[in-house]
């Protein structure tokens, strides 16, 4: 999904009704994905704790995707945010 919904920063002169059926072409084959592995979790999870597990890997895999892709620097305060979210992934599964 990071690069359905990114990727197409690198390439701003190309026009927007492409770039928008090309990033739904890429996005769906990801949602035939998380629709079953959804599913599946919820048989272990709950749905708050099924969309913060999905927030986290977002964010890991788009902090990559941002500074190796979109050559974008890390900064400290993102360091910051990521730790609040660590903490809100430990009272949001620590406490069922």
């Amino acid at each position: 999904m990071t690069f359905a919904w990114y990727g197409h920063l690198k390439f701003r002169s190309l026009p927007l009704l492409i770039v928008i059926f090309a990033s739904w072409g890429i996005a769906f084959f990801e949602y035939c994905f998380q629709v079953p592995a959804n599913r599946i979790g919820y048989d272990c999870y709950n749905a708050v704790q099924l969309k913060t597990i999905q927030e986290v890997i977002t964010l890991t895999v788009f902090t990559f995707f941002s500074i190796w892709y979109l050559k974008e620097q890390f900064r400290w305060n993102y360091l910051v945010g990521f730790v609040f979210i660590v903490l809100a992934v430990f009272f949001i599964f620590k406490f069922k």
